[in-house]
């Protein structure tokens, strides 16, 4: 979609999910007690910490196996700093709970 258009820059095309720093920041992580715990459950809960979780084959490429590609939820309004740090914050709390739901699951 055309989002915008000059008569000096021309036409700018982009998902408005990635204008202003557009950034994503991702880290790939084992999360057994949450695949464990299966459903929504842990859409549910990044949806919480403002994160995105997807599978270690991009966006469409599905889940497999207990490795996850979380990353930040949000694009817009917030600087670089704000995004990574997001991002690191959320993925250390889904780690503090994945430890305890693996003691759930007997898992460890």
């Amino acid at each position: 979609a055309v989002v915008s258009t000059q008569s000096t820059g021309g036409y700018i095309h982009s998902c408005p999910t990635n204008l202003g720093t557009g950034m994503r920041a991702s880290v790939h992580i084992d999360l057994p007690g949450w695949t464990k715990e299966g459903g929504n459950k842990l859409q549910e809960r990044c949806e919480q910490l403002n994160l995105q979780p997807r599978g270690t084959r991009g966006e469409s490429g599905g889940q497999t196996g207990i490795t996850y590609d979380i990353s930040n939820k949000h694009r817009l309004g917030y600087s670089e700093v704000e995004l990574v740090q997001c991002m690191i914050d959320g993925v250390n709390r889904l780690f503090l709970d994945d430890l305890m739901l693996q003691k759930k699951h007997n898992l460890f």
